[in-house]
């Protein structure tokens, strides 16, 4: 196949290159356009608008993997166009040019957080209704409903799939859609959370948070890799599909695996649970830097269904357990 990857030179489309080269001709899409093995040519987004580039003129792709885009999150009013701009902008500029291609899978990342920035209940599923917090999940389900507002998904969920116009439909019949939401991505060379957490573990620092027995979902970068090779190759049905390993972990279970790395005893002190909540009260009146929201962030259960994609891709389990993957990442931050 024909692919032509946005944001290419990121972490996940790094990783997708190096996952999917042997078998299929890659091009990227950046804003930036270095050399890069297994790419045959990387575009600028103004090789695409057809005023500068006509579309004849460029490589005829097969599929179209969006991934540019702007994260780590703020919930900064003053900032969040930028989000918009990029988030929810450069979605519709590179899905307006797929209609139009020959190609007939298109792969959007959009993120958990677009759907909500707190799990209710046990576990996160693709029936729930979105309410995304802050600009980064806001831009995201922004993106979402530009692309069900000009192609028609399954109507089997109250997810909000909308019915685009008979007549257009079929001009689109033969084009299959992904909305994936993968939960936070980790691999060797991701520096995020994760290599925060890893910095503090390092140091000896004692966890006192070890009374709060909360549970996340993960995705490893490997399980990832192995849904899209799955998605181009496989006959999926289009839709809104949740991405995470298939076990969710403990902060306590992830220091003690951090520790198992490094050859050391986890410190885990289990502080009393109202206490704890107390002193994050007081940090909230006094500004400092544990306060309820961040004891909220590090505490609160996160845990995200993964059973829509192995259904759809056929499968029982993900390649890789959570545990050897986050494993593979920690040992990354000790070269």
């Amino acid at each position: 196949m024909n692919i032509l990857i946005t944001g290419i030179h990121g972490f996940v489309g790094s990783n997708l290159v190096i996952a999917l080269k042997e078998h299929h001709s890659l091009y990227g899409l950046d804003i930036v356009a270095p050399e890069k093995e297994g790419v045959i040519q990387t575009f600028s987004w103004k090789d695409i608008e057809p005023a500068s580039v006509p579309m004849e003129n460029l490589p005829k792709f097969d599929a179209i993997i969006h991934l540019a885009g702007k994260a780590h999150d703020t919930k900064n009013q003053s900032a969040a166009q930028v989000y918009f701009d990029i988030n929810t902008g450069l979605t519709q500029k590179i899905f307006d040019f797929f209609l139009e291609s020959s190609a007939k899978k298109f792969i959007f990342f959009s993120s958990v957080k677009a759907a909500a920035d707190s799990v209710v209940g046990d576990v996160l599923t693709e029936e729930v209704i979105p309410t995304p917090v802050g600009p980064y999940g806001e831009s995201k389900i922004a993106a979402e409903d530009y692309i069900k507002e000009h192609f028609l998904f399954p109507t089997t969920s109250p997810c909000g799939y909308s019915s685009f116009p008979k007549e257009e439909n079929e001009i689109h019949s033969d084009k299959q859609v992904y909305i994936l939401r993968p939960c936070m991505i980790h691999g060797p060379g991701n520096k995020g959370n994760l290599n925060l957490l890893y910095n503090v573990v390092k140091k000896g620092i004692p966890w006192p948070l070890g009374d709060f027995e909360n549970r996340r979902s993960f995705t490893s970068i490997d399980n990832l890799c192995y849904v899209i090779e799955g998605l181009l190759t496989k006959d999926v049905s289009s839709g809104i599909y949740h991405m995470g390993d298939d076990e969710a972990l403990s902060t306590n279970e992830l220091i003690a695996l951090m520790c198992e790395v490094l050859g050391r005893k986890p410190h885990i002190w289990k502080m009393n649970k109202r206490m704890m909540e107390g002193c994050a009260g007081l940090g909230t009146l006094l500004h400092l830097p544990l306060n309820t929201e961040r004891l909220r962030k590090l505490t609160e259960n996160y845990v995200v269904s993964n059973a829509k994609i192995k259904a759809a891709l056929g499968i029982e389990r993900m390649p890789v357990r959570a545990e050897d993957g986050i494993k593979k990442t920690i040992e990354s931050f000790t070269i």
